[in-house]
């Protein structure tokens, strides 16, 4: 099926992927496998002989990978490894990890901690139970034949065709009530069911479309686990789009090579993925505060600066300034030079914009045009990807927009030395952060250095530029932060991650709002999105709610093809201010719950089954999140002004009218136009600071505790030198809070909580508070 209907313009994307061979009429589709023979019991699991259904033997391996993490490979090469492993592992597995393995009556049970595998050798299946209490979480399921005989699922086994396999399955069973999440930053609904993602990062034009800049091959369920894969190849997941009764991944790879991670919860999920796969790094402090960028149009050092004064002048909080594509010559990216006639002194600018509190980023990508001299010094050194005629592959990778170019092979370690070498100076010069734009494009027949083909590298080339670039960072400025907008598996360790070229409508802000939840259940907790929409220019109330969605998003950056400055929206900028200095104000409790998901895995911007995992309609509610535990966001997703959500258990307390409204339940809403939804968990102890027009450095100085509705209640406070913990006792009318750590906290305010009195004394550390 095209991805546009055939009489709408269809846009030219230069890294289509390549399509898995249909079958002949007639052919019986692929080989499962029947059954197997124990051939070796090992330390860690063990290994079988595959019979499949063609009569072809394979290797199938059953191992413990970590405590509460099942590996299950299946080749005809028990020594394979995935195509992408030649640039980059994309897993982790615990090498020493010890199963407990029992052998009993053609049944093999390979015990990992939480879960335990059980296989049937005949015929074969696998369960993947929970250990403790033995509950089915999972399992395999075998092919389904329709009424012609012809078998129309793809279960555990090979596909070969004119004799070379072409792809390895399996397939897992989807009962009706099941509902699945992942797989990336995914701007389609966020249960899973009846979608058919291929994992291929696009240049997806927009957040509306099932195209995903971001694909991680990595789902969970709401029966408690999670299935990794992997594999840098274009991975197909069926989830019931061709039958309702079964999950299926397709891998076009030397192997099948898949996890099965314990749960019980999504928390629990993501701590086993973020041990396989790596933890996510958190973003310096002054990170989230707020980004306002040029927009897409030519920019100067002059106007660069005005920008800077105008914001301070406005009283708009803001840390980071971003410069977009023009500070480079025209035509030329991205060659990494500044345009020295409009910006004649960046060194002067840079340092300018430090005074007032600003750090800088600028955007850059791996593509590099056939008008700059750096294309030809990178194409005579052989530092380009080559097409199939061994020379450097020129691309059209604007669509049409600019110039063709080059892309950088960071598979040749002289190239990747050669393009840091590019960025060093501009590091070296002030700049904190580099946008890392596209790296979508590579075609599908390109060759790289390496040896490896386009379709081998495409999905991990994302991970080899942003590496490439945070090093750099991490060298000069001692942060490993970039601003990135493709990723892969493991690419939680490049924070941050936007979500793209966005249209400015409500509808593509609720969209992207799924793509970042879905992100955050792939195991990226820092995620952001042009706030305002990028492509147009959007209306003063969708500018307003979108700074209000954005206020209250793990990192926010302005930035669109027209100005995103809040004084060129004269009737909102107040408004838009008012967001902005909630968000400062809020940002102790926004920055604990970063470095908290820095340990954990858990996204700042939480679907609300992850606080909720046991609730049903938590796993189905969209648009709406936590934004770190004890904060509920429903950000306006129509022109209407009115909207519906779904309010998980627990009472929750309006943030602004101080109205309690008990969960579960779905409460309809009609705000005005300057509040956003916004709801506390009652008992909630939130740590507060006063706005400032910055990030200060270092440790949060004076800390306001707020006690919503006087209760009894535990929380931390972390930062950047420590962590402390926070207790409040409620006994009769007189509240007593106590704090244990590095945090100064010198007040604390009692939100108003209808039918819950105030407490009538405060003690804070021995104190009574006037």
């Amino acid at each position: 099926m095209p991805y546009r209907p055939p009489l709408v313009a269809h846009e030219y994307f230069s890294a289509d992927p390549p399509e898995l061979p249909r079958r002949a009429h007639g052919e019986p589709g692929p080989q499962p496998i029947t059954h197997a023979e124990l051939m070796a019991t090992e330390p860690s699991g063990v290994s079988l002989k595959a019979h499949a259904a063609g009569g072809d033997v394979l290797t199938a391996q059953v191992t413990a990978a970590g405590e509460g993490v099942i590996r299950v490979r299946l080749s005809t090469d028990p020594a394979a490894r995935t195509r992408s492993a030649r640039a980059i592992a994309l897993t982790h597995p615990d090498p020493g990890y010890r199963a407990d393995v029992q052998v009993d009556n053609g049944i093999v049970r390979v015990v990992a901690g939480a879960m335990t595998a059980e296989i049937s050798l005949e015929p074969w299946s696998i369960r993947f139970t929970e250990t403790a209490s033995g509950r089915l979480l999972v399992r395999t399921a075998p092919g389904v034949v329709d009424i012609s005989g012809r078998m129309r699922t793809a279960p555990f086994g090979v596909s070969v065709v004119d004799g070379a396999v072409v792809a390895y399955h399996e397939t897992f069973t989807l009962p009706a009530d099941e509902v699945l999440v992942g797989t990336g930053e995914r701007f389609t609904p966020l249960d899973l069911r009846g979608q058919r993602p291929v994992m291929w990062n696009f240049d997806a034009f927009g957040s509306e479309s099932d195209r995903a800049y971001k694909n991680v091959p990595f789902y969970q369920s709401s029966r408690g686990y999670g299935v990794v894969v992997d594999s840098g190849l274009p991975i197909e997941f069926d989830f019931g789009a061709s039958t309702q009764s079964v999950t299926q991944v397709v891998v076009p790879d030397d192997l099948l090579d898949y996890y099965v991670l314990a749960g019980p919860t999504p928390g629990d999920v993501l701590g086993r993925f973020d041990r396989l796969t790596g933890k996510p790094v958190t973003p310096p402090k002054w990170a989230f505060g707020s980004w306002i960028s040029s927009g897409f149009f030519v920019d100067t050092q002059q106007a660069v600066l005005e920008r800077a004064r105008t914001i301070r002048d406005h009283g708009i909080p803001c840390d980071v300034l971003h410069l977009d594509t023009y500070w480079q010559p025209d035509g030329k990216w991205s060659e990494l030079r500044w345009n020295d006639e409009t910006f004649p002194d960046p060194d002067g600018m840079l340092a300018e914009l430090a005074g007032m509190g600003f750090r800088v980023c600028v955007w850059m990508n791996s593509y590099l045009s056939v008008n700059s001299d750096r294309f030809t010094e990178a194409a005579d050194r052989g530092f380009l990807l080559k097409n199939p005629a061994g020379e450097a592959y020129v691309v059209d990778s604007w669509h049409g927009s600019f110039p063709q170019g080059g892309i950088v092979d960071f598979t040749n370690p002289d190239a990747t030395a050669w393009f840091q070498d590019l960025l060093r100076p501009i590091a070296r010069q002030g700049v904190q952060v580099f946008k890392t734009d596209f790296a979508e494009g590579v075609p599908a027949d390109a060759v790289a250095f390496n040896g490896m083909t386009g379709t081998e590298l495409h999905n991990v080339y994302a991970l080899l530029f942003n590496d490439a670039v945070s090093a750099v960072t991490r060298e000069v400025h001692g942060h490993s932060m970039v601003w990135g907008r493709s990723s892969y598996l493991g690419g939680q360790r490049h924070a941050a991650q936007w979500g793209g070229d966005t249209m400015c409508t409500y509808e593509a802000l609720a969209s992207s709002m799924n793509g970042g939840l879905a992100h955050g259940l792939s195991g990226v907790p820092f995620w952001s999105h042009d706030t305002g929409g990028f492509c147009g220019t959007p209306t003063d109330d969708l500018f307003l709610r979108w700074a209000q969605f954005g206020a209250l998003s793990p990192l926010l950056r302005f930035h669109g093809t027209t100005s995103r400055e809040p004084w060129k929206f004269p009737a909102v900028e107040a408004a838009v201010i008012e967001a902005l200095e909630l968000r400062y104000r809020l940002l102790p409790y926004i920055y604990t719950a970063a470095l908290r998901s820095g340990e954990t895995g858990e996204p700042v911007m939480r679907a609300l089954m992850v606080d909720s995992p046991d609730d049903p309609f938590a796993w189905r509610a969209e648009h709406a999140y936590r934004l770190g535990p004890d904060l509920l966001v429903a950000p306006m997703i129509s022109a209407d002004q009115e909207r519906d959500l779904y309010l998980p258990e627990g009472q929750w307390v309006d943030w602004w009218s101080g109205h309690v409204l008990p969960g579960p339940s779905i409460v309809h809403t009609r705000p005005a136009l300057a509040r956003v939804p916004l709801y506390a968990r009652l008992g909630a102890l939130l740590a507060t600071t006063e706005p400032a027009p910055s990030v200060p450095d270092g440790p949060w100085g004076a800390i306001t505790l707020i006690s919503v509705g006087g209760q009894s209640g535990e929380t931390e406070i972390r930062d950047d030198d420590g962590v402390t913990v926070v207790r409040a006792v409620r006994d009769g009318d007189t509240f007593t809070v106590t704090t244990s750590g590095p945090a100064r906290v010198d007040r604390v305010w009692l939100a108003k909580a209808t039918g819950y009195a105030d407490p009538g004394t405060v003690v804070l550390n021995g104190n009574i508070q006037e």
